[in-house]
């Protein structure tokens, strides 16, 4: 199965949030699936990487040429697909992916995220969304989806991400899809 993981490349966040995507990396790798990620060095971006790649699994980078061009890319990569643009970035993952998981990140992981959710909803996928809510991250943003809910700025939900507190949830969610 191929897994994309969308997350953080900022190298200035806690410890505990990297060990957290260094475990999903390792599982990834013992479990024989394939982390497809944003082709970058930084943060959980090499946190998990460097969690499948140490358990001798399989990387997919899908990088675009700006981020080459800051010196940026992972040579950690069993397979390097080279993007034009981020946009370009964000429809090859979603194409080569079987299943998304968002880890705490900032605007590219909320853009990734929104991305995958919304094409979902206007049906041009059905691949499953595990948020990752560790150390409630995302409570912010969960209690605005509900006010969205709430006043029918989502009047039909047809595709429902799922939010788990932790990597061990994360990683149990992805079980049931294997």
């Amino acid at each position: 199965m191929n897994i994309a993981v969308y997350c953080s490349s900022s190298n200035h966040i806690a410890e505990n949030y990297k060990q957290s995507a260094y475990r999903l990396g390792e599982w990834i790798a013992e479990s024989g699936n394939v982390l497809v990620f944003g082709g970058a060095t930084g943060g959980l971006m090499t946190a998990v990487s460097e969690g499948v790649a140490n358990g001798k699994g399989q990387i997919v980078g899908v990088i675009p040429q700006a981020v080459i061009k800051m010196n940026r890319q992972s040579p950690l990569c069993s397979e390097l697909i080279i993007a034009e643009s981020m946009s370009e970035r964000k429809a090859k993952m979603k194409e080569i992916a079987d299943i998304f998981v968002v880890l705490p990140g900032s605007y590219g992981t909320l853009d990734e995220m929104f991305d995958v959710t919304a094409s979902a909803i206007v049906g041009e996928h059905k691949k499953p969304l595990i948020v990752v809510n560790e150390n409630g991250f995302y409570d912010d943003l969960l209690m605005l989806i509900a006010r969205m809910r709430l006043e029918k700025f989502i009047p039909v939900e047809n595709y429902k991400p799922v939010v788990v507190d932790n990597i061990e949830g994360c990683i149990a969610s992805l079980k049931s899809h294997c």
